[in-house]
């Protein structure tokens, strides 16, 4: 059984799996590492932060000098559905009030984490990663078919699920086609690194 995080950033996984009649176990982020970590599911997008030593991709939720779902807000604390954005705060930091996932589409006036980092570092940021606890060479294919394959949402998917979010269509497109990306290159895997040595 696959993992599956249930925010806007998988939309287009999601349709993918969909069309391939794939079983998965819904989540926000810190359920489904700990899912994985318990070998309950096979594969997974995991936080950057708990990918460490696994075995994982060269795929990801990616974005570059902005993000829009992982913000700094006003106020303080961590977010409960979050390992790797509560950790990037702390590397930057910067102080406030975690909020991640489709939820932070709500709200206003907030720091974007990932235009913090690219500020600093010139890269891209990688918020996690497609890893597997087994059958290695089955999970690769259907990754690889996954990012060689351009996903069309269907209008009213889309529309659906932004008016869900209170965010407009075009925002939702905009969002997954220019914001959002997967795979994971050279500068990607250095961002990862210097993320994953510098953590508190």
């Amino acid at each position: 059984m696959l993992g599956h995080i249930d925010y806007l950033n998988l939309l287009p996984f999601y349709q993918f799996l969909k069309k391939k009649n794939i079983k998965i176990k819904k989540g926000v982020p810190s359920e489904i590492n700990k899912l994985f970590e318990k070998r309950k599911i096979d594969a997974a997008f995991i936080s950057s932060i708990k990918s460490k030593n696994k075995k994982c991709f060269d795929v990801g939720i990616v974005a570059k000098k902005e993000v829009r779902s992982v913000l700094l807000c006003t106020g303080s604390g961590e977010d409960k559905e979050s390992a790797t954005s509560n950790i990037l705060a702390k590397q930057l930091n910067l102080k406030g009030k975690v909020v991640i996932g489709d939820k932070a589409f709500k709200e206003k006036n907030c720091i974007d984490l990932a235009t913090e980092w690219y500020k600093r570092y010139k890269l891209p940021f990688v918020f996690a990663r497609f890893c597997v606890n087994k059958e290695y060479k089955k999970y690769e294919k259907l990754i690889n078919e996954f990012l060689k394959t351009k996903q069309k949402i269907p209008y009213l998917t889309l529309k659906k699920y932004a008016d869900n979010l209170g965010i407009s269509y075009k925002e939702a497109k905009e969002y997954l086609d220019k914001i959002i990306y997967y795979k994971i290159g050279w500068r990607e895997k250095k961002a990862l690194n210097k993320f994953l040595k510098g953590k508190k």
